[in-house]
């Protein structure tokens, strides 16, 4: 890229001039200014726009004093893009994007080019073995993927695989959530093996019935008493809720078993439904003396 050098600027910033003293320190530390982006702004600091020749992503608003050398700008942006400091060309641009100068001299103040709050610094990366090179920091599906072989998988040590093994040799019902509630001094679910499981409970319960369900006092409609495939053994209940408080849309794994709208569906154990007189809350609220027979 090339850009015309638009000749040294006559006057620096009135906001730039040199520390020569503490009081001048001082005065420079404590000073006032408008705020841009709801941050203070010193007198001798500017607000930039970075862009980069590989990257997608805009640095919006990254805030640079104009007392930094262009060396120490580029060691800024380098935090930011990843870029190295002697990979990095940088090009000063105004609030339309438009290039104004390069910033090739790193001894030079960054006061001395007379930014104003908006301009852009463009990045150019000129490693030709650059990361970024091609989006290949935009686009993950260039990114190469380690993999591993079943076969070198078994070969290796203390993997979760092996560790299962060994657990379940003594404990065949072990699992991860087992262990982990186990850990944290928590109940340990139940494993259920029983194909029947709650099926004195839901024979009570019948399709069309209004319900509510523990925990959260949810109401809803039953939809749906028997078993499911994909889910841990035994009778479950599908309800319809009357509020997007549920977990799916009445199906599971791709088999449907009911209709609703996805959150209004779920499968409760039977021993968490109550079925009743159960109006929608809404409707509830709005009974009066006279709208109850």
């Amino acid at each position: 890229m090339e850009v015309k050098n638009i000749g040294n600027p006559p006057h620096p910033l009135p906001g730039f001039k040199p520390i020569g003293t503490m009081g001048d320190l001082r005065d420079y530390v404590v000073s006032g200014g408008e705020e841009l982006g709801g941050m203070k702004q010193a007198e001798s600091t500017v607000f930039f726009h970075i862009t980069h020749s590989n990257l997608q992503a805009k640095f919006m608003e990254i805030r640079l004093d104009l007392h930094m050398t262009i060396a120490s700008v580029k060691e800024k942006i380098r935090n930011h893009t990843g870029t190295a400091v002697q990979h990095m060309d940088l090009v000063l641009k105004d609030q339309s994007n438009k290039p104004l100068v390069e910033l090739n001299d790193d001894t030079k103040m960054l006061g001395f080019y007379s930014p104003q709050n908006g301009y852009y610094i463009h990045v150019i990366d000129n490693d030709p073995h650059s990361l970024s090179k091609k989006g290949g920091l935009d686009d993950v599906s260039q990114v190469k993927k380690y993999t591993m072989s079943d076969e070198e998988y078994d070969k290796r040590e203390n993997t979760y695989k092996k560790y299962k093994e060994k657990m379940r040799e003594t404990d065949p019902t072990w699992t991860l959530q087992k262990e982990i509630a186990k850990r944290n001094g928590q109940p340990i679910p139940e494993t259920i093996n029983d194909p029947e499981f709650q099926k004195n409970e839901a024979e009570a319960i019948a399709v069309g019935k209004r319900c509510q369900v523990y925990p959260g006092d949810r109401r809803g409609e039953v939809m749906y008493v028997g078993k499911v495939e994909g889910l841990p053994l035994g009778y479950w209940v599908g309800v319809k809720y009357d509020e997007p408080v549920g977990k799916n849309d009445g199906s599971v794994r791709g088999q449907r078993y009911f209709e609703c709208d996805m959150k209004y569906g779920a499968f409760i154990r039977p021993s968490n439904v109550t079925v009743g007189d159960f109006p929608p809350e809404d409707d509830e609220l709005l009974l009066g003396d006279g709208d109850e027979m």
